[in-house]
C-alpha cells in the first residue's frame, strides 16, 4: 500500500533527530509538507531539513520550546502564515532524567513532565484550532512501552508517557465527530542516541525482553505513523499501538 500524504501539512515536535528525524523524513517521503521543530540544535533540524528536501520534498526547521505556551503559539502562528493550512500533528517530543525515585530531584520530575507531558497538551490545543476548520485531521502522540508496563528508574517517564495514554483516548473522543483522530505510538527499545546511552547492562536486560530479539530502528516506527497520518487510519482512533518487538504484548 502506497501511503500518499500531498497536500498535507505536518508539524513534527522534537523533529531534528532520531525517531523525530525519521517521522518527518516518512512523511516529506509521502508527499506531506514537513514543520520540522526543534528546541536547541538547528543544525540537526537543518540536516532533516535537507533530507527532505533533497528527496523532492518541502519542509521547513521551526525553533521552539514546545513546553512554553507562548513558543508554541508562535510555531503554529508561523506554520499557518507560512503553509495556510496544518492537517497532522506529531507530538514526538521527549526527554529522559532517570533516577531511582528516592534519589529523584524535583527538578527532574518537573522537567520530564514539561516536555513529555505539557507539550503534548500545549500543541494539541494550539493545532486544534486550526485542524478543526478542516473534515481532515490527525494528531498523534509519541507514548512508550515503559508507559504501559513501567520502569524502575524511570517513574517520572512512566508517569508521563502513561498521562500520554490517557490524553491521546480522552482527546478522540472529543474530536471524533470532527473526523479528526487521536491515537498513540508506543516505541520500545529503538536504536536512538537516547538508547546508546544506557548502560551495558540495562540495554543486555531490555533486549532479553524483546521477543524477536533485536533493538528496533527508528524507520519502523515512522513507517507506522505515517500510517496513523494517512486516509487508511481514517477508522482508527483513540488506540495506542507498540512498535517494540514483541516486548508488550496486550
Amino acid at each position: 500500500m502506497k501511503i500518499d500524504l500531498t497536500g498535507r501539512v505536518a508539524v513534527v515536535t522534537g523533529g531534528g533527530r532520531g525517531i523525530g528525524r525519521a517521522i518527518a523524513t516518512t512523511l516529506g517521503q509521502a508527499g506531506a509538507t514537513v514543520v520540522v521543530n526543534y528546541q536547541t540544535n538547528a543544525g540537526t533540524a537543518q540536516e532533516t531539513v535537507a533530507a527532505i528536501t533533497a528527496a523532492g520534498g518541502t519542509a521547513l526547521a521551526l525553533q521552539a520550546d514546545v513546553s512554553q505556551a507562548n513558543e508554541v503559539e508562535k510555531l503554529f502562528k508561523t506554520t499557518l502564515e507560512t503553509y495556510q493550512r496544518l492537517d497532522i500533528l506529531v507530538n514526538n517530543a521527549g526527554i529522559t532524567r532517570d533516577a531511582l525515585l528516592l534519589r529523584m530531584k524535583e527538578d527532574d520530575f518537573e522537567a520530564v513532565y514539561q516536555t513529555n507531558l505539557r507539550s503534548v497538551y500545549l500543541c494539541a490545543k494550539a493545532a486544534l484550532r486550526s485542524i478543526m476548520k478542516s473534515p481532515y485531521g490527525r494528531i498523534i502522540n509519541l507514548t512508550s512501552a515503559v508507559g504501559l508496563i513501567g520502569n524502575a528508574g524511570q517513574t517520572n517517564y512512566a508517569a508521563m508517557k502513561a498521562g500520554v495514554i490517557g490524553f491521546t483516548k480522552s482527546l478522540a473522543r472529543e474530536v471524533a465527530s470532527r473526523g479528526i483522530t487521536v491515537n498513540a505510538v508506543a516505541p520500545g527499545l529503538i536504536e536512538t542516541e537516547m538508547t546508546a546511552k544506557m548502560n551495558q547492562a540495562a540495554h543486555a536486560a531490555a533486549l532479553a525482553a524483546i521477543p524477536l530479539g533485536r533493538i528496533g530502528q527508528p524507520h519502523e516506527v515512522a513507517q507506522l505513523i505515517c500510517f496513523l497520518a494517512s486516509d487508511a487510519a481514517a477508522y482508527l482512533t483513540g488506540q495506542t499501538l507498540a512498535v517494540d518487538g514483541g516486548m508488550v504484548m496486550q
